[in-house]
């Protein structure tokens, strides 16, 4: 079978190889699923980089694949799988085992840039009747560190609950998947995309270009701080007695952006009003998303699609560049 592989870091168009590659076979818990649609991910680039190179090796990768989120059919499975059978059409995170009790179950296990992949049944869910090939693709990770930072935020119906940013991957399944809570949200973006973070249901839309959400004198239940670019001390001034700032991630371009997500984990450990996303793989929780997306309560926002193994490169680029909002979708 075709597959992209990595074996040194660089650029995505001088380091990734479309390959040939033994097709694999599942083993006890396992899916094999032939591959439809794969969405891009930050961790892609950042892997092609060297960025997270304490994870994924100094000198060279010590992992050969990428891609965490795919939609397909099921084409074979384990002798211990009962959640499953061939032709199911299924979605998720490709991973060996999301049970490992710590975010390491993110870590690339398996690859879905490839025409067939597998995962542990666990991180799988049937894919919503309503949704393409394409759009389920879109929703498995980021639609998780959404969901289960909300909950790590203890979010309640009838709360007030900011999202930093509305309009990356993450902000945009934020912003749906809270008001599917029940609760008021603002959602903070560019002038230019106003209105689609109003069109996916936020009540209140700040443009940060021209007004710092900080000093709007209004305050949150929750904040959902997808860029780092205020001071936590900034963020709790905001808060409601009891409130919580949910820490996600840091916008790429940040000056020591590492060290900041580093320093802002650690303060989720210190200080009572903040906590860290501690997001990992479920099928379970992506049932949960899936009834939002049966309900017409939560839909995928893509931006942009790229076709064939080939493009990868070209789709990974474009996350990197920054000009992407909502997701990036790889069709196999």
């Amino acid at each position: 079978m075709k597959a992209i592989t990595v074996r040194k870091y660089g650029s995505p168009y001088k380091v990734f190889q479309l390959s040939e590659v033994e097709k694999p076979a599942p083993e006890d818990h396992q899916v094999l699923i032939k591959v439809r649609a794969a969405a891009v991910n930050p961790a892609d680039y950042q892997l092609s980089r060297g960025d997270i190179r304490i994870a994924t090796g100094f000198f060279k990768p010590n992992i050969s694949w990428l891609g965490y989120d795919v939609a397909g059919e099921v084409e074979a499975v384990g002798k211990n799988v009962n959640r499953f059978k061939p032709g199911d059409e299924v979605y998720g995170i490709c991973t060996r085992s999301p049970n490992t009790g710590s975010q390491a179950s993110w870590l690339y296990d398996f690859g879905c840039f490839a025409e067939y992949t597998l995962s542990h049944e666990d991180a799988l869910a049937l894919k919503p009747s309503n949704l393409t090939f394409e759009q389920a693709a879109a929703v498995p990770c980021t639609g998780l560190v959404a969901l289960q930072g909300l909950w790590a935020g203890g979010i309640q119906a009838g709360q007030t609950v900011l999202i930093s940013s509305a309009t990356g991957g993450i902000g945009t399944f934020a912003v749906q998947i809270a008001k599917a809570l029940g609760v008021e949200v603002t959602g903070v973006c560019n002038t230019k995309n106003m209105e689609l973070v109003r069109s996916i249901g936020a009540d209140r839309v700040i443009d940060y270009t021209r007004e710092k959400y900080t000093r709007q004198g209004q305050r949150y239940d929750i904040v959902f701080d997808s860029i780092g670019d205020h001071k936590l001390s900034e963020i709790k001034r905001i808060l409601n007695p009891g409130g919580k700032v949910v820490i996600v991630s840091a916008r790429k371009g940040n000056a020591n952006k590492y060290i900041k997500i580093i320093t802002r984990v650690m303060a989720a450990s210190i200080l009572p009003y903040v906590t860290k996303d501690a997001s990992k793989p479920s099928g379970s929780d992506l049932q949960v998303i899936s009834g939002f997306i049966a309900d017409g309560k939560v839909s995928p926002v893509i931006e942009k699609t790229f076709t064939g193994l080939s493009n990868v490169p070209q789709a990974i680029q474009y996350v990197y560049s920054g000009h992407a909002w909502g997701k990036v979708v790889v069709i196999i």
